[in-house]
């Protein structure tokens, strides 16, 4: 039986603190980029937080993966969730922390587009494929409105925006893998255990060979990596995989979507990155888009409620 609740006060608070969070991730990543690369405070962070991962299972005397169901899915998890940081981080050199978060968040199109044609029960309805529409509409404005701006520099720009829509790619390919495979089926931890090993593994190599393992220990690094150790990657992905446990994921997923807008302010205000309209344009389209598709569910209901509503 289906027990998950609709959002209360409770759950509505906690998601927009939520969003507060995921919108800083990269705001912290870029502050610190110059004492250590983006790459390698991803590689690091996934270490830390996987360790407190399973000291939190250990203690809970829970299992930590089921390698005969779910190696093979695992695998190809941990590679996507490396791919997707390794795109990220690479777009960070590029481009600013308000438009990478932006671009990250397009996952939801990707996701929306592979389970259409591989599930039958996936498929889009007329007003998420004009969501679909919509929100490239946004992402194509971005990256024109860029160009404009950026001059000489536009190219260096263009690319790390590039990356950081191929991050999102990435992210919506993990998200139909998941679906689609017995890790479905185990606790969250499990699957996000998979993810921070993964990213450790593959991108402590990377940055060797990029050579992007030089650091400075300085404050804003130290407080960049604890933020991403303890409340990004331990803390907040507790209470996100809580929150779907609990509350309606169509709910959830509608309010995921203040993530890009925090991350575009936070961006404007901590690190100071011009916001051209150009962009603003684009992003506000590409939310729009993905309201559209991800929150058709909850759309749909709310508009049958007011159809069936008795006329006074």
């Amino acid at each position: 039986m289906n027990t998950r609740k609709p959002l209360d006060a409770k759950a509505t608070s906690l998601m927009v603190g939520l969003c507060f969070c995921f919108g800083l991730q990269q705001v912290a990543l870029k502050a610190a980029a110059q004492d250590m690369a983006p790459i390698l405070q991803i590689a690091l962070r996934s270490a830390l937080a996987a360790v407190l991962v399973v000291a939190l299972m250990l203690s809970r005397r829970e299992r930590l993966v089921q390698l005969a169901q779910t190696w093979k899915p695992g695998l190809a998890v941990a590679v996507l969730f490396f791919l997707e940081y390794l795109f990220l981080g690479q777009a960070l050199r590029y481009t600013s922390a308000s438009r990478s978060v932006v671009f990250l968040y397009t996952s939801p199109i990707f996701t929306a587009l592979i389970l259409h044609f591989m599930e039958t029960s996936e498929r889009m309805e007329p007003l998420q494929w004009a969501g679909i529409l919509l929100a490239f509409a946004g992402i194509g404005t971005a990256f024109l409105g860029h160009s404009a701006a950026a001059g000489q520099g536009a190219g260096l720009l263009l690319l790390g925006d590039a990356l950081a829509l191929l991050a999102g790619a990435s992210w919506g390919v993990t998200t139909v893998v998941i679906r689609m495979s017995s890790l479905a089926r185990v606790p969250a931890k499990q699957t996000l255990l998979y993810q921070l090993v993964g990213a450790c593994v593959f991108l402590l190599p990377m940055a060797v060979l990029l050579h992007q393992t030089a650091f400075t220990i300085t404050p804003i690094l130290l407080l960049s990596l604890g933020y991403q150790v303890f409340i990004l990657s331990f803390i907040a992905f507790l209470l996100w995989f809580w929150l779907l446990r609990h509350y309606q994921a169509s709910r959830i997923g509608v309010l995921s979507f203040m993530t890009p807008l925090f991350g575009v302010v936070l961006g404007a205000v901590l690190l100071h990155e011009p916001v051209e309209p150009g962009f603003v344009t684009g992003a506000i389209l590409v939310v729009a888009g993905l309201v559209l598709v991800s929150g058709y569910g909850w759309i749909s209901q709310s508009l049958k409620k007011v159809r069936t509503a008795p006329k006074r």
